[in-house]
């Protein structure tokens, strides 16, 4: 048995390892992936190679190799699998989603429905699958579409050489035939066929007809509806739509020279257009001016105002929201102030310095989020704990889950969490260095030199992964050299 021991001992002095029970929530891995600990388990760790942790208690283990590169991660019923930046897999009895190559393609599965794309581009989704009801619909866009419609049945679509498709992309009906040869549209009633796109097309309906020769000449109706026209598109256009509606509107352009639109609502006259104009309300009165539109243009309305005078200055509001720019784009705030949601954010040269603070009055809850761009991100969620990430190179310009999964974590250099309560965590180079407080107790590893912690029972204290050693209690304390212990006797 003493052989055996040795030997046990001789392996985890070559291999570096230490393996102990973990301190009442033991951070690490945990805060570095944004995971809160366990209560009680075990932790070997051999910096950079691997890092495991578990807590047999609540369910959960971690194990991380090569830093962030590799994770495997269990949770109650869910588990998490990482091959960063390749790969990513979260499941749980209920769904399972994973990233391939973010933001080159995903998977997703839930209750019967399924979901796979590839760039967006390659789409392919089935629901209820295994009953009767199942339905299956596929995309190569624009190449390749199928599925089916409740009212219409199946469908498929081989483009550019034939195609139908049926209520999708905002239309009841799509017909082709070598496109743009020949192919056809319908909406709400409206037939649109289109010969050799989009110079040839007629319209046609209930009470409705009309045809164009693009861009030369075009003209379409609906009987108590619409007219429109135009000559030489886009020099000449003149519509009139919404007759059948309490705010009939009438458009004449004709640009660059003339431009207006009149209703009940609104008139708006532009010469030239867009630079210069006059918008007033129903009533007459002027609501906005443009002068040498964007660059100048005031606005005044009952609920709104505008002052723009780029790059110098400007100020929009609406409601209970307002924005404004200082020589744009150097500096710009945005505000919402409402009874049920208060927001205010701060930007500096777009993102390189963002600030956002957000705050619900009737639930007393709020959130903040800041970052400087390529350095941190920093973030207070509605429970009060604070997260302060090191480096950000992605994060302030474009925030989602799926960089957050597959490509933070390689970059962070250093995270730190910690809560109004007292505790607190902080990981060094993927765990090279770790630290945690919680209450009055504490931990921290400088991997693989030393190792402290502190708690209720006592203090411990290792040296080269346990090579050396000291365990204190109340009532005792011991060395241990070669994780042999001795020398223990009352204080």
């Amino acid at each position: 048995m003493k052989k055996f021991s040795a030997q046990i001992a001789l392996v985890l002095l070559l291999a570096g390892v230490t393996v102990r029970p973990a301190a009442a929530d033991d951070p690490a891995v945990h805060m570095a992936e944004q995971h809160p600990a366990s209560a009680s388990g075990t932790i070997a760790t051999f910096w950079p190679l691997f890092d495991y942790r578990s807590s047999p208690a609540s369910g959960y283990s971690n194990l991380s190799i090569l830093g962030p590169l590799f994770k495997r991660e269990h949770a109650g019923d869910s588990t998490t699998t990482a091959i960063r930046p390749l790969f990513f897999s979260s499941s749980s009895p209920d769904s399972e989603d994973s990233d391939i190559l973010y933001p080159l393609a995903s998977t997703g599965s839930s209750e019967g429905d399924s979901d796979t794309q590839v760039l967006k581009l390659y789409q392919k989704h089935v629901s209820r699958a295994g009953t009767p009801e199942e339905k299956r619909a596929a995309m190569l866009f624009p190449f390749y579409i199928s599925g089916q419609s409740e009212k219409y049945g199946p469908y498929s679509s081989f483009f550019p050489f034939y195609g139908d498709i049926y209520e999708r992309f905002w239309r009841d009906e799509y017909h082709f035939i070598l496109f743009p040869l020949y192919g056809r549209t319908v909406r709400k009633g409206t037939t649109s066929s289109n010969y050799l796109y989009p110079f040839f097309n007629t319209v046609s309906g209930e009470n409705e007809s009309g045809f164009q020769f693009w861009p030369l000449y075009g003209q379409a109706s609906k009987r108590g509806v619409y007219a429109k026209r135009f000559v030489l598109w886009p020099f000449f256009i003149s519509e009139q739509l919404g007759q059948d509606s309490d705010n009939p509107t009438r458009n004449v352009s004709l640009l660059p020279f003339y431009s207006s639109s009149e209703s009940p609502r609104r008139t708006a006259t532009y010469a030239p257009w867009p630079f210069c104009g006059v918008v007033r309300d129903g009533s007459g009165q002027v609501i906005e001016r443009d002068f040498l539109w964007p660059i100048w243009m005031t606005a005044q309305g009952k609920e709104s105002s505008t002052q723009r005078f780029i790059p110098f200055y400007a100020e929009s509001r609406v409601k209970d929201s307002s924005s404004s720019w200082i020589m744009w784009p150097i500096y710009h705030h945005e505000s919402i102030d409402s009874a049920t949601f208060r927001q205010d954010k701060t930007s500096l040269l777009y993102f390189l310095f963002r600030r956002s603070d957000e705050s619900w009055p009737q639930t007393g809850k709020e959130r903040s989020r800041s970052a400087l761009w390529p350095l941190y991100t920093w973030k207070r969620d509605e429970n009060g704990e604070r997260t302060l990430s090191l480096l950000a190179p992605v994060e302030p310009v474009f925030s989602a889950d799926g960089i957050e999964r597959n490509w933070a974590p390689l970059w962070r250099l250093f995270i730190s969490k910690w809560d109004d309560k007292g505790n607190g965590a902080a990981s060094l180079l993927w765990n090279l260095f770790w630290y945690e407080q919680r209450g009055s107790e504490s931990a921290w590893e400088l991997s693989p030199l030393l190792s402290w912690r502190s708690t209720r029972a006592g203090t411990e204290f290792r040296l080269l992964k346990g090579l050396f050693g000291y365990d204190g209690t109340a009532g005792s304390s011991s060395l241990s050299i070669f994780w042999i212990p001795f020398g223990g006797g009352s204080k």
